[in-house]
């Protein structure tokens, strides 16, 4: 027979199953007040929010994360089109309760409380756009929506995805640093795409599932700078001359390849979603408590003479707990790791010069 409490909880499920929430703002006439029924019934997790959540990479990002068992609340945010994306995201029956926010007057009300905080915003590539062109939109936008962070939730994990990374996450720790709420091990540049292509191009060469295919990509997130390990590839395997410059070559254009196959409609924004959330996944296992959470990412960095470089790290309650060595390299990453280091510190530098004029 049920308990008292087993039978409330079954209750509060079936009442958060019937009637959603629908977000502040956005409840219409309705008498039943949806936005407090699920207040009881949400499950256990994390409180995660999505800025840019109605943008090519935001609808697909913010449905994976409504899937994710380790989130209880979802904060969908954007400046145009959330209170549809709310709506269509809300009917899944997934335990996140759902809550949308339209417009910059509702930044920090998206960002109070929230433990991760995922930034998708911005104008998309086009092609014959490099991802310096984007940088004068996007960098104003992270910096806006960085100083919503450092108000309201300046202990969140910070996942920063929009481009260009290499600029943006140097403009994301200027903006915290004048708050005075920057920690370096909550701002984590998502280079995840580089590592999700280059398991598949990898696995596709070798014949394996790319599931079973893990390769180290550092450095940092846009053509040369990114630079795929191929000598510590797992399971240890060897290249001909030729595959190296095959694959590195692909990993490093693949932003491209999906640019031009598109042909105008549109840039990496299905991939990214599934990086993003595979990530964000990764920081909530962390945070939970989970040994052994170890993903790459951009993020501030004494492996090299640079502040920040993409490496391998490891994820914990804090957010980042140990960033791991390049570990031994090939010749041809040897020199591969010099061109990545020249165009990344002109990109490092082009960030904090924004982010403090």
């Amino acid at each position: 027979m049920q308990s008292t409490s087993e039978a409330n909880q079954r209750i509060a499920r079936i009442a958060a199953h019937l009637y959603p929430p629908i977000s502040p703002g956005m409840e219409g006439s309705s008498n039943l007040g949806r936005v407090h029924c699920r207040a009881k019934g949400a499950a256990p997790g994390f409180k995660v929010a999505i800025l840019g959540a109605a943008g090519g990479i935001g609808q697909p990002l913010s449905m994976l994360m409504k899937m994710n068992p380790l989130v209880s609340v979802l904060h969908l945010y954007d400046v145009v089109n959330t209170p549809g994306v709310t709506a269509d995201i809300s009917h899944m029956d997934t335990g996140a309760v759902v809550r949308g926010f339209l417009g910059k007057d509702k930044l920090d009300e998206a960002l109070t409380g929230m433990d991760l905080v995922i930034i998708p915003a911005g104008v998309p590539r086009k092609p014959g756009m490099t991802r310096d062109d984007l940088f004068n939109i996007n960098a104003g936008i992270v910096r806006t929506l960085c100083e919503g962070i450092s108000r309201c939730c300046p202990r969140a994990i910070v996942n920063l995805i929009s481009n260009p990374v290499n600029s943006t996450v140097p403009i994301a720790a200027e903006v915290f640093k004048k708050a005075g709420t920057y920690d370096p091990k909550r701002l984590l540049g998502v280079t995840m795409l580089d590592v999700v292509r280059a398991n598949t191009f990898v696995a596709e060469v070798l014949g394996l599932d790319p599931r079973d295919v893990d390769v180290p990509v550092v450095g940092g997130h846009a053509g040369v700078t990114i630079l795929p390990l191929l000598s510590q590839v797992k399971p240890p395997s060897s290249f001909t001359p030729e595959e190296i410059n095959y694959l590195t070559d692909r990993i490093q254009n693949g932003g491209t390849e999906v640019v031009e196959a598109k042909a105008g409609a549109g840039s990496a924004t299905l991939s990214m979603a599934y990086a993003a959330v595979k990530f964000a996944d990764a920081c909530l296992r962390g945070l939970r408590g989970d040994a052994g959470v170890i993903e790459c990412a951009f993020v501030e960095s004494q492996v090299t003479e640079l502040p920040f470089f993409a490496t391998k790290v490891r994820l914990g309650r804090n957010g980042i707990d140990e960033i791991y060595p390049l570990g031994p390299l090939s010749e041809y990453e040897r020199a591969g790791l010099v061109k990545a280091k020249k165009e990344l510190a002109d990109s490092i530098q082009k960030g904090v010069l924004f982010a403090r004029k």
